[in-house]
């Protein structure tokens, strides 16, 4: 990952940009949901690029939930939120299974 940093015209903001090529990352996660997993015992679920858990790190900081820190329990719930939310599911590389049953 690339970090750049950018002060603002008036010489006081500062702005960070986070940049990764995250292509390989995706093109992986596509081949991997190709493979059926044989366990449900640790099994991978999905691959995110750092700028991904940059972005959502920096959203939940956003909110103000400014006490939030990176790779704890609070954040892992966080980012398996998202992971459950259409619009991320091509970083998933698991293939639930249908399940019959109340949910």
């Amino acid at each position: 990952m690339d970090v750049r940093f950018h002060l603002d015209s008036n010489g006081q903001d500062l702005a960070i940009e986070h940049r990764q090529d995250v292509e390989p990352i995706l093109e992986w996660n596509k081949e991997a949901r190709r493979d059926e997993q044989q366990s449900d015992w640790g099994r991978h679920v999905a691959r995110i690029p750092n700028v991904i858990y940059v972005k959502w790190f920096d959203e939940e900081h956003r909110k103000g939930n400014t006490q939030l820190r990176m790779f704890t329990p609070e954040f892992d719930a966080i980012v398996q939120k998202k992971l459950q939310d259409p619009e991320w599911a091509y970083l998933r590389v698991d293939r639930p299974k249908l399940q019959a049953g109340w949910r």
